[in-house]
């Protein structure tokens, strides 16, 4: 039987038979504004929680900045509370070469145990590559870099920033859609009629019975509500 782990997400884990597989990797990906720091987050939290021990590697904000995000919900002070119980590791980095990243997240992950890790972004990386690098090598290094992760048997996410010139697109290299195990799209129609402008897709979920259609989710004051499910 396939082990899984919940999201923490109310009403999606109907839609994943109950969870992402444990030890799988995750692609959340999303245009600007489609709430994907507040979705690993409400992940991360969700586990602590219920014991399970979390890292959140940031390539682009602060810390500061990540928790002020999540304050509207309460939670700055519960993360901050699991980070001085040694539990929680909120990181900030400037990122460099795929293999600094990729130790910088293993000895993170190895320092607390944790049982769930978020990489924000891979897009912050892969724009970096792409101007030194050939894709075929870049492949190789994201690769290596998802192997190496997954070797520690956490359950990932990693978050991607789609461009808003490529609203079809999945990543910023279209090459990392490939080489996870989920892919799950948020999306936010500027103009929609509904009251529910979020949506997600689940485009791609490994050993998962998964539900096909676009499913709207709302920014409640406890934070992602997957709705009608």
């Amino acid at each position: 039987m396939t082990e899984r782990i919940e999201t923490g997400i109310p009403g999606l884990d109907n839609l994943i038979e109950g969870g992402f597989v444990k030890g799988s990797l995750i692609l959340l990906a999303g245009t600007t504004g489609t709430c994907k720091t507040i979705f690993a987050l409400q992940y991360i939290l969700h586990g602590l929680r219920n014991g399970e021990n979390g890292v959140y590697l940031s390539l682009e904000q602060t810390e500061d900045e990540i928790l002020e995000d999540v304050e509207k919900f309460g939670w700055d002070k519960e993360l901050r509370k699991y980070i001085e119980e040694g539990k929680f590791i909120l990181y900030s980095r400037v990122p460099t070469e795929i293999k600094e990243v990729t130790d910088v997240a293993l000895s993170l992950i190895k320092r607390v145990n944790a049982k769930r890790f978020v990489l924000d972004s891979i897009s912050v990386l892969t724009l970096a590559w792409k101007v030194s690098k050939d894709i075929g090598k870049i492949r190789m290094e994201l690769m290596n870099m998802i192997r190496m992760i997954k070797n520690t048997g956490v359950t990932s996410i990693l978050i991607a920033e789609i461009p808003e010139t490529k609203a079809k697109a999945l990543s910023r290299l279209g090459i990392e859609e490939f080489i996870v195990d989920g892919i799950i799209v948020l999306h936010y129609l500027e103009f929609a009629s509904s009251e529910t402008p979020r949506s997600l897709i689940i485009r791609k979920m490994r050993r998962t019975d998964h539900g096909t259609d676009i499913y709207p989710f709302k920014l409640t004051n406890k934070g992602i509500v997957v709705k009608g499910v």
